[in-house]
């Protein structure tokens, strides 16, 4: 199995923890060409580069997807037989008119998107908003010192390292690194550049210690409102994961009152075999820790991952593995993690506000012992 483990930012090892990523091919997109060709923006002082750093212009429209992928083919019709009208780019941005049934052989998931360009195979398409929001000047005061919680509301948002060189092996990889919709981060600190814009220092409770800038428009605040527990007096609650169909359920009694799509672990290798090397292990355990935002990483060189601002984030087993929201990629129906329960956004969200133990908005994350809390039952049938 392998093991990630979440980073205080000191690098301090607290706890391992399985972690799934989409995988891209071992290809340089057009998007990481262009970047590297680029100038680092990373060893040069925030405020007079701001300039070179505006707020990308997206489509308007109410529904937007994001390219999730190094490079997808835009199609006449909802199947891959059919010709091709376009190709657009690792993180492109398209309106995102409706989602269809089409057809994709091999594969569960025979969901399109239709673009009014044509049509885009769902999984390589992050369903995006484009809400900007107004700055908070006076960060509220915490036990944790000024800060709030914050969540990325538009496709994308560039970022400047205020830290140079990057100590997060995601930002060592990217010299024009960004945050996506749904990512969760901690914010501590305001600044306002000559323009009167205001930036946020982004900031992880558990990660490599980097400090990183953003414009403050790009983030929504969490509210106390937003975590509070949902239907904290039911009795008997317990989550079930199927992984033969790809679901997953939430129970009071014998009444299901929340259901979802995920992406559980591999069962299987490249050559159609077993394995147990990522599977969600079966059986029935206790979340024992919930976190609003986590670090993850795992893997080997050449073959790891560096996830940061993994938002509303529930372990149940001792390993690390976990449900948790997932903005790398749309494939839910379908196996696609290294052992947990990946779930969109909004699912997990849910999810991590009906599960016991309940988590207070500060200091956002709980750890609790046996018998631990709300039961998950990883079942295949």
């Amino acid at each position: 199995m392998i093991l990630c483990t979440l980073h205080k930012k000191s690098g301090f090892k607290l706890q391992s923890a399985n972690i799934i990523l989409l995988v891209k091919k071992s290809m340089i997109t057009r998007r990481k060409f262009l970047k590297k060709a680029a100038i680092g923006m990373a060893s040069l002082a925030i405020f007079p580069v701001k300039k070179w750093l505006p707020l990308a212009q997206f489509p308007q429209a109410e529904r937007l997807g994001r390219v999730n992928v190094g490079m997808v083919e835009v199609k006449t019709r909802p199947d891959p037989d059919s010709a091709t009208v376009a190709k657009v780019y690792e993180d492109s941005v398209v309106p995102w008119l409706r989602e269809v049934v089409g057809r994709q052989p091999y594969r569960r998931n025979q969901r399109w998107v239709e673009t009014p360009d044509g049509y885009i195979w769902a999984p390589y398409l992050q369903p995006v908003e484009n809400l900007p929001n107004g700055p908070v000047k006076t960060l509220p005061e915490t036990s944790l010192g000024a800060g709030m919680w914050a969540e990325v509301s538009i496709p994308y948002i560039d970022l400047i390292l205020d830290n140079p060189p990057a100590r997060s092996p995601w930002l060592q990889e990217d010299t024009n690194p960004r945050l996506y919709y749904s990512q969760v981060f901690w914010i501590d600190g305001t600044r306002q550049d000559g323009d009167g814009q205001v930036w946020y220092r982004v900031n992880e409770r558990y990660g490599y210690g980097d400090i990183l800038w953003a414009k403050a428009e790009a983030f929504r605040p969490i509210t106390n409102d937003e975590i509070a527990p949902i239907h904290p007096e039911a009795e008997n609650k317990r989550v079930v994961v199927n992984i033969a169909y790809q679901t997953l359920s939430c129970f009071e009694g014998n009444n299901e009152v929340y259901y979802a799509l995920i992406s559980s672990g591999f069962r299987y290798n490249i050559d159609g075999n077993r394995t147990e090397t990522w599977e969600t292990p079966l059986g029935i355990r206790p979340i024992w820790r919930k976190l609003i935002s986590a670090h993850m990483s795992g893997g080997t060189t050449g073959g790891g991952y560096d996830l940061a601002g993994v938002s509303w984030t529930s372990l149940f087993e001792g390993n690390g593995v976990a449900l948790h929201g997932t903005f790398w990629h749309n494939n839910f129906g379908e196996e696609m993690s290294h052992g947990c329960v990946n779930l969109a956004p909004l699912d997990a969200k849910w999810i991590f506000r009906w599960v016991n133990p309940i988590v207070a908005y500060d200091p956002g994350d709980i750890t609790i012992g046996m018998p631990g809390g709300t039961q998950v039952e990883v079942v295949e049938a």
